[in-house]
């Protein structure tokens, strides 16, 4: 039995009281702490925080998410904070909800000093979560404890006297007699230039985005809404590089130019090169709307991405510069996955998972008409579609081949299955193919098809057509896999992976070399083509990448040198 550490000045009742609290199922979600100014309440959730992060502490008691105590209460910061720590991606509260609301996992959030209505009403609206418990410090009489206190929470009052033990205070005390205990003076809110792109990409990020919040829209030229476009990239703990060029990412084209010259330089560090970013409501180039996936062309689409949206339509979008260059209209369904075939076939998966193919850009076979008339057998590429069109799934992928190519099809059970130029089936994940890659990789005069598929179980892995898959998943994280792509690029095969947890990764195929990027909203698409660009599809923007030197890389996407 692991030995309980004592919370300090006498609080054993109080702490006794926590841990109870904790261990009640049917207990309210909320637990209050409160008090007057002075009392110990931030000793207190000090101490729960170290028990609940102890290895090998008891489940109940585990402590899952801590939000930093800023001089400037932000709603904002404290959703991006949260989030990060649970590995999820959220933008507002409206999104924190349904996404925790979606895992169902027991998660404990502790909320330090909390006094405006704002944050506390934040707090309500997560203790509707099924499995949510929060700890919520709160100073007696201020607007948030007024708020929460009648709320039907559990309230821990340390202005009363039967959550101290007097006895254990007194032996406290004389065992501290030597030492002079200060409390430790309020932080007064960093003065940061609103206006300087390169300054607050240096300064603490809740206090910037608590400024921004304050601020109207359009304020310091579009650089406050770059910032809460981008925010919980910017509040995590990262370098001022990486800050920069997510800021710069999300910066729209009626921002001050001087914004994108200034950020670009202060990004020189980082592990990419910004080529270009399309927004929501940028007008020259036009944004192409909300991602929910996208494809590099081929053939006759070659030089091209498309982009597939909400808007019942596919975007064909130059590669070198964002610029439209076409429309597919799809009916009246909505796009959840796209890819192209050799010929220029689009391939779009429907929301019940069917195949629907557009030929609008392939090139007509040559001959005359009456060659053709008198030629009435089914192509190749009908028998193909025909064959695609019998089967329902999750995702779906292209590759080019000796002959059709290969068309990769993945399914809600984790199988994904080859049809064209090579054919099989296998059982990759446990549980839904979230996202299919193929390649064809040349071999000598020859060529191997190769499948990469992305998981619901956090798992990418690989696999020819003909041969058993890898036995071990080429990657593996806590997340779920969201969209991949792979392509030889000038640098050689390399994988690109979008993770649930708002991170995309570069990863070079032969040497397992990784690179990061976090824009900050949740990443819905991503696409690589074989120049090396990196196209990255949120809901609100689209941003398009290059890698930058290859000096060595650490995971939150920096250069250093050796």
């Amino acid at each position: 039995m692991m030995r309980w550490d004592r919370p300090s000045g006498g609080r054993e009742p109080a702490a006794a009281a926590l841990l109870g609290w904790l261990s009640d199922a049917q207990a309210p979600r909320v637990c209050l702490v409160s008090g007057s100014e002075g009392c110990g309440k931030s000793a207190l959730l000090a101490w729960l925080v170290h028990h609940g992060s102890r290895p090998g502490g008891l489940a109940e008691r585990t402590v899952h998410a801590v939000v930093p105590p800023s001089a400037d209460e932000s709603v904002l910061a404290t959703v991006w904070s949260i989030a990060d720590q649970l590995g999820v991606v959220a933008r507002a509260p409206w999104e924190l909800v349904p996404v925790l609301a979606a895992d169902g996992r027991r998660t404990v959030i502790v909320l330090p000093d909390v006094h405006g209505e704002a944050v506390a009403e934040l707090v309500l609206a997560l203790a509707g979560v099924p499995g949510i418990r929060l700890v919520v410090e709160s100073r007696s009489g201020s607007p948030a404890h007024r708020l929460l206190s009648g709320s039907g929470c559990a309230e821990l009052d340390l202005d009363l006297e039967q959550w101290r033990d007097e006895r254990s205070l007194a032996q406290w005390q004389v065992s501290h007699a030597s030492q002079h205990v200060v409390a430790e003076p309020s932080r007064p809110g960093t003065v940061v230039d609103l206006w300087d792109p390169v300054a607050v990409c240096r300064a603490d990020g809740p206090e910037v985005t608590a400024a921004y919040e304050r601020a109207r829209k359009g304020e310091y030229g579009g650089l406050r809404e770059a910032w809460l476009r981008a925010g919980q990239s910017l509040c995590r703990d990262g370098e001022p590089a990486s800050r920069a060029l997510a800021l710069l990412a999300a910066l729209g084209d009626g921002a001050d130019p001087r914004l994108a010259s200034a950020l670009s330089e202060a990004a020189a560090a980082s592990a990419w090169c910004w080529e270009w970013s399309r927004v929501s409501g940028d007008l020259v180039p036009p944004w192409p709307g909300p991602v929910s996936a996208l494809a590099v062309g081929e053939g006759p689409l070659e030089g091209a991405v498309l982009v597939a949206g909400p808007s019942r339509s596919v975007r064909v979008v130059r590669m070198g510069d964002g610029g439209a260059r076409g429309r597919i209209a799809v009916g009246s369904f909505q796009p959840q996955s796209v890819s192209v075939m050799a010929d220029g076939t689009v391939l779009v998966l429907d929301e019940a998972g069917r195949v629907h193919a557009d030929g609008t850009w392939v090139a007509r076979p040559a001959g005359s008409g009456i060659a053709r008339l008198l030629d009435e057998g089914p192509t190749g590429r009908d028998v193909l579609l025909a064959a695609l069109r019998g089967h329902v799934g999750t995702a779906i992928a292209c590759a080019v081949g000796p002959g059709l190519g290969i068309v990769a099809f993945g399914d809600a059970a984790g199988e994904v299955r080859a049809f064209g130029d090579w054919e099989g089936t296998a059982v990759l994940h446990q549980g839904a193919v979230n996202a299919l890659a193929a390649l064809g990789m040349p071999v000598g005069e020859g060529v191997v098809p190769l499948v990469y598929s992305g998981g619901a179980d956090g798992t990418v892995r690989a696999w020819s057509p003909g041969h058993a898959p890898m036995a071990a998943p080429l990657v593996e994280r806590g997340s779920a896999v969201v969209s991949v792509d792979v392509a030889v690029t000038p640098r050689g095969p390399a994988l690109a992976v979008a993770w649930g947890d708002g991170a995309v990764e570069w990863i070079e195929v032969d040497s397992g070399a990784r690179r990061a990027f976090r824009p900050g909203p949740p990443v819905r698409a991503v696409a690589l083509a074989p120049d090396g660009r990196l196209v990255v599809g949120m809901d609100e923007y689209l941003v398009c990448l290059t890698p930058g030197s290859p000096a060595l890389q650490t995971p939150d996407g920096v250069q250093r040198r050796p």
